[in-house]
């Protein structure tokens, strides 16, 4: 299922965000917890570049605790500090405070130094649509000052937001990136929400849905729907199973939790694209349990490769150089001067 969405009104927000990079001090990513690294845009490394760096692994209460774990694990190999929270019941964000002092204490350092005092942290909040930035910004200012949805597109502008004197947030628009190099990517973007609905075949996207549960999760659909859990896997002893889905039992099943769940149509005909609906919200809001749709033992598996700049304009010197065409008669004239007397 080959999936692609980056609307016009991103490349503003993107070169909006550009501009506002000069004002701050520290960037805050949000990613989905159930996919820490196929909900990082790539575009946020280079836009940031020299900037403090904090990683939110938001929705953690969706994501399997276990791989949780090993995410945060992976991210601070990587040199990049990263946290579990749930922007909607404000799970972990007391720590965030302290975090974001000991984060910028050289940028506080430099500050002391120059005899300035006092002047907040600017911080600005990245992630990708429907990440639950502004989700986030309630919960950690304690009041409603950004506007908020379960669809992308909500935030449509950059909103300073003043937290204390101490702290000033930035709230930016979620954004993607021009194209998914791999095609898993597109998929669980579509999965979590990150995507448009209206330009998706729900449907089609159900059924993948409930090949990789099949695979990977089978529980979730018996306890879910009372329907058959799918034949037992050998697993790796980490909660990730060997073997891949089983796409030919996809339909199956979402006839099956259609028939379940009363999704009928006149004459008793089962209403498949009302069942794929279903269980897409299910997943969404985590009635299906905890689950995650990558690992960090898959991360070296998908390619993310860094795009330019479009607002960028090249120098003269990386222009291409243009090629001459060739004479024909180059090799045979050369070194010799032209007899002007045969052109009498």
């Amino acid at each position: 299922m080959q999936i692609q969405w980056y609307p016009g009104h991103m490349t503003k927000a993107r070169r909006a965000m550009k501009e506002d990079m000069k004002l701050i001090d520290l960037v805050i990513e949000l990613v989905d917890a159930r996919m820490p690294l196929e909900s990082r845009n790539p575009d946020i490394d280079e836009l940031a570049a020299g900037k403090s760096r904090l990683l939110l692994l938001n929705k953690a209460d969706l994501a399997d605790e276990t791989k949780n774990q090993r995410w945060i694990a992976y991210f601070a190999a990587e040199g990049i500090p990263a946290v579990e929270v749930n922007a909607r019941s404000g799970a972990g964000l007391k720590q965030l405070t302290p975090l974001i002092q000991q984060v910028c204490q050289a940028k506080l350092e430099r500050d002391r130094k120059r005899g300035i005092q006092n002047r907040p942290i600017r911080t600005m909040v990245v992630g990708i649509p429907n990440v639950g930035k502004s989700s986030f910004i309630n919960s950690f200012a304690g009041r409603a000052c950004a506007k908020t949805g379960n669809r992308p597109g909500v935030t449509k502008g950059n909103q300073w937001i003043r937290l204390n004197k101490t702290l000033e947030l930035l709230d930016t628009p979620g954004i993607l990136w021009p194209r998914f190099e791999d095609p898993q990517t597109g998929l669980h973007l579509a999965l979590i929400g990150s995507v448009n609905d209206e330009i998706l075949d729900r449907e089609e996207l159900a059924l993948e849905l409930i090949a990789f549960l099949d695979a990977r999760y089978p529980q979730a659909l018996c306890e879910r729907y009372g329907i058959g859990a799918g034949p037992e896997r050998e697993a790796d002893g980490k909660g990730d199973e060997k073997e891949g889905p089983d796409a030919g039992r996809a339909a199956e099943i979402l006839s099956e939790i259609a028939r379940a769940r009363g999704c009928l149509l006149k004459g008793q005909e089962l209403d498949t694209r009302k069942a794929a609906a279903l269980l897409l919200d299910d997943f969404r809001a985590g009635r299906l349990g905890r689950i995650t749709l990558e690992t960090p033992e898959e991360a070296g598996q998908h390619t993310r490769m860094a795009r330019p700049d479009p607002d960028e304009k090249p120098k003269r010197n990386e222009q291409p150089k243009r090629t001459a065409r060739p004479n024909p008669g180059a090799s045979q004239n050369r070194g010799r001067r032209p007899d002007r007397r045969r052109e009498k």
